[in-house]
């Protein structure tokens, strides 16, 4: 009250009373015009309380001004009050500009007063608003009236308090079930499942009552009972009590058999909610040895009440643990212990300690759960997540969800107690420990808290974990190599000599390998795990001793046993004799048998999986113990075998590669390699052309190194070639076994049978399917029948609505609609539908020419007619409809009997198969025209009807003529009934011209006008003519007649987009698929849908479309050029005349944008309600339904009406929510993408938004950052804040995508998720397959339940160049026929692609849809497919349904895309998920789930290393002279397995692992004519340089995370395709992943040719060679290739200045990389400073094959006069030193002396540079250097150099503290010089010829050229296009 007097003295001080004259203010208040004030961009502090009463300001401001002026003063009062000192962040601003609007308003306003005083005013109109049901504005009104009433004393305008009560609560937004709005007559509350949900939990009948319980007013509940037992928040209270009611509603209605009371909650849905909620928990409890705290009582009507707490219990901990339900076991945790104070309270048990009543630790204060159990533990994590510091901190050195949530595995979790005990060691985030006092209460009773560090796994960089996680592969594959080399090396003939006694002994040695193997793993298992050694079990720490000591003790007891054996003559056991010789039982033989024991059992389990499942999940004590030592004890992991059928297939199949991998490597690699080894250990090489370190080694041992180390590195990787090979076969085969050939739109035939599936799928059909029956096809002629009179109807109207729904999408014009409707209506024809146009299109005409030209009988003329059946059904329609309009057309009688006599006499001969004798055929065509003629004056629109009228007639009167006098034979009958009407007037014979001119002149009586008054008879002519506007016989028969008579097109031409044919063509094929049947929409799963949204492009803004795109062209205009057919279709929609709105769609769903996303996601509501109400309607009800919808859409206040109940019956089943993370700070900054967010609310009224409101609060006089879950709601254009549920703190702490997900998923509501992302987009016609997939979860026959489902995806981001092509290719072939071999057979699919389909609740009780730690959960969401795999999940593939994906379509974009990829392989492959899931599979899944993950891409580095590998030896072998003693000295001058190990290389540098499984796919769906088509073009569109490209990226991300870290998200935007990237750009992107290795490939290649001349020919070099030389010229230049106007030399001009612009700036802090050489190399090399220990000890051994060079070269100097002396190599280091210290000089001159004494600094260059040149010429003259050793100086030094930066990088630290670091990056940035002008040259070269630039242009948007666009208007297009 004070603070409100204070602002209204303030305001009288600014504007006194009576300062103006009265007359001033009449006139301000007769010129008033009201502007809203802004009302959305409010502090975020402020929104909640303020925001409501200035919008009611705005909504009033017309209706009465006073009104709006009093509720923005009540909310300036408000604000004052809330922050009186204006400390938040933007409240002072808004506090000077409202103060501003009220004292512009407060004299104005009171003259626009209606009411005496200010208080009648609202009074008034509250009481007016409270009368129109605008509830919301009288509640603010009321608020309003009751400040100024108390303020001014007009206390008696007030309401009732009880009314103000009522009033206050009577309003509350609502989600979807308005249980507080007083709404209870909403249809959906009308629902009898959602009654007897509701009335389930209302049942708070014998319930303790609970003291201090909030008082709501609202209806008491088992959630409000809970809040108040638990102190939950009333926001998450409700958002959670809408959550539970849909998902026992949904439950509920789909028991079978049914309910006997439909309103009663069926108990079988309640155990089915708990069985699913509480799985996790029933297991945990059996794992950690504790009862479940679930107890019901024993009075049966009770139960269903009790158990409804518990679940409702769990879901409002789940609701609000916030970060915590990334930590399933956690929540068991805290739910257990919960559970049980629950259970005390219900059964008012006393408390042993306090004789008191049980109550909660925590009690039921308002937000007590948050505060006092999630924010300790979020406290924790958050904490823990500051260590990671961005991804730098190594990730031993911080615990992340798994490690605090893995805590809970073990029973020490129970140590935390309840209350938690904040003292105990996992609440310590600090790595020292510390004394901290246990109670408040004593503080002097202290203990160690100490930090507890990694549980059960650590993340160490090292590439052991490979070897560690898969080490059963690496065994196999060496023992393999051991025995097969043996095999080779005794050049074994025939299997039998495998058992020769010095054959066999050698073979049994792979024993001693694998001994040495296994305790190589055992060692390398224990150091990963050191840093976890204080969180395991001593169960654990004995299991690691045991293995260790088990592991050495064979280690050291095979090998000398087997050597014992080797060396004794003599058996010293037992001997026996066979036709393959003499063998021996030794002590060795006797030690293996033992040591396979084990191999043995475990064989014999593989093969019955059911009991290995058994022993892994048994608690008895023996399997525990066996489980014990076969595997760690985790909680996960467990169970996770396949069925025996599932098991004998993977088998199967990996057997058969394996034994052709095996057969191939030793016929092709080994075996050749055998005898070149024995030649080079026989040669004795006694001269080297260098100094040689170890010349006495025996066998030429490096010699034998350099030949087979790039063939043992190739033996390991080529499996991945073989699998690639095997997949593209058996996923070829799969896809043909699953109907992926089928083609329902390339031939016509196929259409007849999709109605029958259409109902049987999409439908509910009326026939009945037994379980597991196939569907079956009627008989041709009776499936006609069948499909026209029963699935006819419903297919017409799902039909139509796709058509419908092309068009709305503006993918096909009016005409082709009209073309592919299928007419349905209860009129005129009765329900049967008509087929669609384009199928009858051209058959109407054959059939007049078949039938002109036809001499013969009737019936072979009929046969033939109904051989092609849509000819027959044009001819019967043509007939139909032509009798149709006639009948209508004509109402004389006269005329109807004529027109009934002629139609009789063409029926009764059709009947008499007579046709050919009744009419002269041959007359057909000139018929034909005549109809033409006359339909077309039907629906020519005319301005003039009498015009029209008289056309019509002639055309009547001359189709008569001459169907009567030149068609039919005999026209007698008709003649003589227009005889007797006319004799009737006249009498006497007449011609037959004259009968027929007075033809339709008739009046109603039948009488013919006389002749002579034709004229007046002409206008009381009595046709019904002109005919409706609108109606069926217009719009559809008409119309569709004349198109049908005149069309030309093929069925095949129409429709002409490319996008509907492929998706109709995917459409119709899907039908004949394993789908299974739809339920009713009623009884389906309900589904949620969710999408991320971070900072992303919403919809295109009218700049955006306008303005040109990096000097190129503007959006708008690209659109217009790409899309000219469907933008000049949306032109003809709009009938010319768009709007800028228009506009901005069409271009944003031709994008990747959130509003193409949810249009796409939205079409699932549309289809599932055209569904619900094809459920209800009969096939005579479908023609009028629509209209009916239509109708009552019209009767929104109808709660009953028919598209009130279909609305609440979709919104029960199908929910969407877009998590909007920054929607909060976009809308308070006012950000257009808040509104057209919002936008898309008001669009789709369903639609929700999920945000993190971040806002300040004051508290103790400091603002104080408090974070909140929103849930909003569009609500008549504005947003509407439907729940608030407060966080511990900020959610975004580990990766962003997972987090954002995680806030929003408690909003979500269905059974299944959906998380979409927003780069994809949906189809109408597949949203009708929705329900079909989410039977999918219901439907497992034989199969465990799954709980993935995995989808297909289509890549709609083709554009226009040949990268588009390429990738989406690539991701086509892996998301179809990839996925497809991975889940089945293979049955190691994990989540892919963001379409899939999630078990909600299995997944939100097992840790959620995605992990979010920092770094190592880089790729999230293939994370959420590990865990639910280790978690006894099961995920499955379909390819019946697919949803549109985007992707990055520019080079730099997709490289961005592939290191991110190549980023979180590199994390995954640290991860405890692949190491565990590697332990757990057996050995054929371990396989599959290698080379489909973290495989892959260490193959493709490894086929990277093979190049470096191979071309070092062979550098070590010239430079040596060990080469040319070999070939001259052993001839070997071809080594065939080194030819087969560059061919092999090859393979997977081409790109071809990606060609061959997309040649397959593109072979099945498309015809492998087409495939092969498609992949030669792609090769003339240098596709291999592309996957060439491609592999360097993958390899050098790849290696790099995994040695060093600094994987991070890289944000690759969706630009489109069309712009050209700078060379600083594509420098900074590529310098050290490409050209760096590019230049050392170069370098290599090119001292080997220089050196290897002289003894080889250079054709062999090349074709040794010509692989490396094709990945080396691609890595350095494919990024300028592949550029848009890379080659323009206007570019190249622009991109040289940039690019001398970005090295010579002068870097320093806050400067980006983008703008500065200096902080770019900084960044570049950031992650070295982070690297640990042993990575940088790796870098460091990396680089010293940079020092080989220099080495092996200055001994080949002629100034060395071969010289072979270590000195000649120790003297060349001057030269190094001589350049180090003048850069030293150069850069010490430049400090000191360039600024001060310029001159003298240009001296000082000059003196240096006349020196080296002085230095250089003595050498030349007086030291014989010749030109050659100049070149072979550079060639030396320049890797030498690069070597020492290199390591200087790497001690950055230890060589910045002695002061040289400045002349290393003057180093540094002289590389960066030379490298880029080594680049530049050649392109600037080859931009000088114009003709390269067109070739250019033409290879990469070859796609364009075929569809005729014009690609340089678009480069160079405009920059404003209307």
């Amino acid at each position: 009250m004070e603070s409100r007097l204070r602002i209204v003295q303030a305001m009288e001080e600014i504007v006194p009373e009576g300062s103006s004259q009265p007359s001033q203010w009449r006139l301000r208040a007769a010129r008033h015009s009201p502007e809203p004030f802004d009302s959305e961009k409010l502090p975020p502090i402020l929104v909640s309380e303020i925001r409501r009463f200035l919008r009611v300001a705005n909504e009033l401001e017309r209706e009465s001004p006073r009104a709006a002026y009093l509720c923005r003063f009540h909310a300036f009062e408000k604000i004052h009050t809330m922050d009186q000192n204006s400390s938040g962040r933007g409240v002072r601003q808004l506090k000077t500009s409202l103060l501003q609007r009220l004292e512009r308003d407060e004299e104005v306003t009171k003259l626009l007063r209606l009411q005496k005083s200010d208080a009648r005013e609202l009074e008034y109109l509250y009481l007016k608003k409270k009368s129109e049901n605008a509830l919301e504005i009288a509640f603010v009104l009321m608020e309003v009236l009751k400040a100024v009433s108390f303020t001014d004393g007009h206390e008696q305008f007030l309401p009732a308090g009880g009314d103000i009560k009522e009033k206050s609560e009577s309003y509350s937004p609502y989600n979807i079930l308005p249980f507080d709005s007083g709404d209870s007559q909403n249809a959906i509350m009308l629902l009898p499942e959602i009654e007897a949900s509701i009335s389930a939990i209302r049942n708070v009948r014998g319930l303790p009552s609970i003291e201090n319980s909030c008082e709501t007013g609202l209806p008491l509940d088992l959630l409000y009972w809970l809040q108040n037992l638990f102190g939950f928040q009333t926001g998450s209270v409700s958002n959670q009590r809408e959550h539970l009611v849909l998902l026992l509603a949904n439950m509920h209605v789909r028991q079978n058999p049914k309910p006997a009371l439909a309103t009663k909650l069926d108990d079988r849905a309640v155990d089915e909610l708990m069985g699913k909620l509480f799985r996790n928990y029933r297991n945990w409890c059996k794992f950690l040895g504790r009862k479940c705290n679930f107890w019901l009582p024993s009075v049966k009507q009770e139960i269903q009440q009790h158990k409804i707490l518990y679940i409702a219990l769990y879901l409002l901990i789940w609701g609000e643990a916030s970060n915590l339900r990334l930590m399933p076991e956690c929540l068991c945790y805290i739910f257990h212990h919960m559970a049980y104070e629950l259970y005390g309270v219900l059964s008012s048990a006393v408390s042993l300690n306090t004789g008191k009543k049980v109550v909660p630790a925590y009690g039921g204060q308002n937000e007590s759960f948050l505060r006092n159990v999630v924010t300790p533990i979020y406290k924790v994590i958050y904490e823990e997540a500051q260590k990671n510091k961005n991804g730098v901190s190594d990730h031993s050195k911080w615990r992340n969800y798994d490690d605090l949530n893995e805590f809970f595995w073990s029973t020490n979790c129970f140590k935390l107690g309840w209350p938690l005990r904040l003292e105990n060691d996992f609440f310590c985030t600090s790595f020292s420990s510390k004394q901290i006092s246990t109670s408040k209460e004593s503080p002097n009773e202290t203990c160690e808290w100490k930090w507890l560090g990694k549980t059960n796994f650590v993340e160490v960089r090292s590439f052991w974990h490979l070897f560690r996680s898969f080490d059963r592969l690496w065994t196999f594959l060496l023992l393999a190599l051991q025995m097969m080399t043996i095999m080779a090396w005794h050049e074994l003939e025939t299997p039998l000599e495998l058992f020769d006694p010095e054959v066999f002994d050698g073979i049994m040695s792979i024993f001693v390998t694998n001994a040495i193997l296994r305790f190589l793993q055992v060692v390398i298992d224990i150091s990963l795990m050191w840093g976890a050694r204080q969180n395991m079990e001593f169960s654990q720490r004995l299991r690691y001793l045991i293995k260790f000591l088990v592991a050495l003790i064979w280690a050291i007891t095979l090998p000398v046993s087997y050597a014992t054996s080797q060396g004794s003559s003599v058996c010293s056991t037992m001997q026996f004799q066979s036709d393959a010789g003499n063998f021996c039982i030794s002590l060795y033989l006797i030690f293996v048998l033992i040591y396979l024991i084990s191999n043995f059992i475990g064989v014999a389990l593989f093969f019955v999986p059911a009991v290995t499942h058994y022993i892994e999940t048994s608690s008895w004590l023996a399997c525990s113990i066996i489980s014990w030592w076969t595997q760690s004890h985790l909680y996960v992991g467990r169970g996770m075998q396949e069925a025996q059928v599932s098991l004998l297939k993977y088998t199967i199949f990996w057997v058969i590669l394996l034994s052709c991998k095996l057969l191939f490597s030793y016929h092709f690699q080994i075996k050749p390699l055998i005898e070149p080894t024995k030649h080079i250990m026989k040669v004795s090489i006694n001269t080297y052309d260098w100094h040689e370190f170890f010349p006495e080694v025996q066998n030429n041992a490096g010699a034998i190194l350099a030949v087979w180390a790039p063939i043992l590195l190739v033996y390991v990787m080529d499996t991945q070639i073989w699998y690639s090979i095997f997949c593209a076969i058996f996923g070829g085969v799969c896809g043909i076994v699953r109907h992926l050939d089928s083609n329902g739109w390339n031939g016509q035939e196929p259409f007849l049978f999709i109605p029958i599936h259409v109902q049987w799928f999409l439908c509910r059909s009326s026939i009945t399917k037994e379980k597991g029956e196939h569907l079956q096809r009627y008989p041709e002629e009776q499936s006609l029948q069948e499909a026209e009179r029963d699935e006819l109807p419903k297919f017409a109207h799902v039909w139509n609505q796709i058509i419908a729904n092309f068009r709305s999408e503006d993918l096909i014009s009016n005409r082709e609609m009209d073309m592919m409707i299928m007419p349905l209506s209860s009129k005129f024809g009765g329900t049967s539908a008509r087929w669609p146009l384009f199928l009858l299109a051209m058959k109407f005409s054959s059939a007049v020419n078949m039938a002109r030209d036809y001499v013969g009988k009737h019936e072979k003329l009929s046969r033939k007619i109904k051989k092609d059946k849509y000819m027959f059904y044009a001819i019967k329609e043509c007939y139909d409809t032509l009798k149709n309009v006639f009948n209508f057309l004509v109402v004389g009688d006269l005329d109807k009997r004529v027109l009934r006599a002629l139609f009789d006499d063409i029926e009764t001969s059709i009947r008499n198969s007579s046709t050919p004798i009744d009419f002269k055929l041959a007359e057909l065509p000139v018929l034909i025209e005549k109809v033409i003629k006359m339909v077309e004056i039907l629906v020519t629109v005319f301005e003039n009807n009498q015009t029209r009228l008289d056309a019509l007639i002639i055309s009547f009167q001359g189709f008569l003529e001459f169907i009567i006098n030149d068609m039919m034979v005999e026209g007698g009958r008709i003649l003589d009934i227009i005889d007797s009407s006319y004799g009737q007037e006249r009498g006497g014979d007449v011609s037959l011209m004259q009968h027929v001119s007075h033809m339709f002149k008739s009046d109603s009586r039948g009488f013919i006008v006389p002749f002579s008054q034709s004229d007046e008879g002409t206008r009381n002519s009595v046709l019904r003519f002109p005919l409706p506007d609108k109606g069926p016989l217009k719009d559809q028969q008409i119309k569709r007649l004349f198109l049908m008579l005149t069309v030309k097109e093929a069925a095949l031409d129409i429709p002409a987009n490319l996008e509907v044919r492929r998706r109709i063509s995917f459409f119709a094929t899907s039908l004949f698929m394993d789908m299974p049947p739809a339920p009713k929409v009623r009884n389906m799963l309900s589904l949620s849908i969710m999408t991320p949204y971070f900072l992303e492009e919403v919809k295109f803004s009218e700049d955006e479309l306008r303005l040109s795109q990096d000097g190129g062209a503007s959006i708008l205009y690209y659109m217009q050029k790409i899309y000219p057919d469907e933008w000049k279709n949306l032109l003809e929609r709009f009938n010319y005349n768009i709007t800028d709105d228009d506009t901005r769609c069409w271009a944003s769903f031709r994008g990747q944008t959130l509003s193409r996303t949810v249009r796409g996601m939205m079409y699932y509501r549309k289809a599932l309600k055209l569904q619900a109400f094809l459920d209800i309607c009969s096939n005579q009800d479908i023609a009028k339904g629509c209209i009916a919808i239509e109708r009552d859409k019209n009767q929104k206040n109808s709660q009953n009406s028919l598209a009130a109940k279909l609305d609440a019956l979709i919104d029960m089943k199908f929910t969407y929510i877009i998590s909007c993370q920054m929607f909060g700070l976009q809308k308070a900054a006012g950000d257009s993408h808040a509104q057209d967010i919002i936008d898309l609310m008001s669009r789709y009224p369903s639609l929700r938004v999920a945000y993190i409101e971040e806002k300040e609060e004051i508290v103790d006089g400091k603002p104080h950052k408090v974070y909140s879950s929103v849930l909003i709601k569009a609500v008549n254009n504005l947003d509407q804040e439907v729940y608030r549920i407060k966080l511990p703190g900020p959610p975004i702490i580990g990766e962003g995508k997972p987090e954002n997900q995680n806030h929003a998923i408690i909003f979500t509501r269905g059974e299944a998720l959906q998380a979409i992302d927003m780069n994809q987009d949906n189809n109408f016609e597949e949203a009708y397959k929705m329900r079909n997939l989410l039977q999918e979860f219901i439907r497992h026959s034989g199969q465990p339940h799954p709980t993935i489902l995995g989808l297909r995806e289509h890549i709609f981001t083709g554009s226009i160049s040949s990268l588009a092509g390429f990738m989406s290719y690539q991701e086509t072939s892996f998301v179809t026929i990839g996925q497809r071999f991975l889940a089945n057979p293979l049955r190691v699919r994990f989540h892919y692609g963001h379409p899939d389909l999630f078990d909600r609740i299995f997944h939100i009780t097992q840790g959620g849809i995605s992990k979010a730690s920092k770094t190592i959960n880089l790729s999230e969401g293939v994370f959420s497919g590990f865990n639910s795999i280790l978690r006894q999940g099961h995920v499955t593939y379909h390819e019946y349904m697919q949803v549109g994906k985007g992707r990055d379509v520019g080079l730099n974009q997709i490289s961005k895309f592939e290191a991110k990829l190549a980023n979180g392989n590199g994390e995954q492959t640290l991860s405890r998920d692949i190491y565990r899931l590697g332990h757990r599979f057996d050995f054929f899944r371990l396989l599959s789930f290698y080379f489909t993950t973290v495989g892959y891409y260490f193959n493709n580095l490894i086929s990277v290393f093979v190049v470096y590998v191979f071309l070092y030896g062979r550098l070590y072998l010239v430079l040596s002279g060990v080469e040319r003693a070999l070939i001259i000295d052993a001839r070997l001058q071809h080594i065939k397995s080194l030819e087969t190990v560059l061919a092999t290389q090859s393979f997977l540098q081409l790109g071809l692992l990606t060609g061959l499984p997309m040649v397959m796919e593109l072979g099945l769906e498309k015809g492998f004519l087409s495939a092969m088509s498609n992949f030669i073009l792609m090769q003339l569109q240098l596709a291999a340089s592309f996957f060439t490209f491609s592999l360097g990226t993958k390899a050098h991300h790849f290696g790099r995370t995994i040695l060093h870290g600094g994987a991070k998200y890289r944000p690759t935007g969706c630009k489109f395709v069309v712009f050209h990237a700078g060379f600083t750009e594509n420098y900074q992107l590529y310098s050290r992943s490409h050209f760096v290795k590019g230049i050392e490939l170069i370098f290599l290649l090119s001292v080997y040719n220089l050196f290897s001349m002289s003894y080889e020919s250079s054709i062999a070099h090349m074709m040794i060679t010509y692989s490396t030389w094709f990945m080396a010229i691609n890595w350095l230049f494919v990024p300028f290739l592949f550029n848009p106007s890379g080659f323009a030399w206007r570019m190249i001009v622009e991109d040289w200045a940039d690019w001398n612009k970005w090295m010579n700036n002068v870097g320093g802090i806050g400067v980006q990389p983008e703008k500065c050489w200096e902080s770019w190399w900084n960044t570049e090399n950031a992650h070295l400073r982070h690297s640990g220990l042993c990575s940088r000890i790796i870098e460091i051994l990396l680089c010293l094959r940079f020092f080989i060079y220099q080495y092996g070269l200055v001994y080949h100097l002629d100034i060395s006069q071969k010289n072979k002396n270590i000195v000649v190599y120790m003297l060349s280091w001057f030269v190094i030193l001589a350049v180090f210290l003048l850069v030293k000089i150069v850069g010490e001159g430049s400090r000191r002396l360039s600024t001060n004494y310029h001159l003298i600094y240009r001296f000082l260059k000059l003196l240096i540079f006349l020196s080296v040149l002085a230095g250089i010429f003595t050498m030349l003259c007086v030291c014989r250097l010749s030109v050659m050793d100049l070149v072979i100086c550079c060639l030396a030094f320049l890797p030498t150099g690069w070597g020492l930066l290199s390591v200087a990088q790497t001690l950055r630290p230890k060589i910045e503290e002695y002061g040289v670091w400045e002349p290393v990056k003057v180093v540094a940035q002289a590389y960066d010089y030379g490298m880029g002008g080594l680049l530049f040259i050649p392109i600037a070269v080859l931009a000088w010829m114009p003709l390269i630039s067109t070739i250019q242009t033409r290879v990469l948007f070859n796609q364009a050229f075929t569809r005729q666009l014009q690609i340089h208007p678009i480069l160079y297009g405009k920059n404003r296009n209307r």
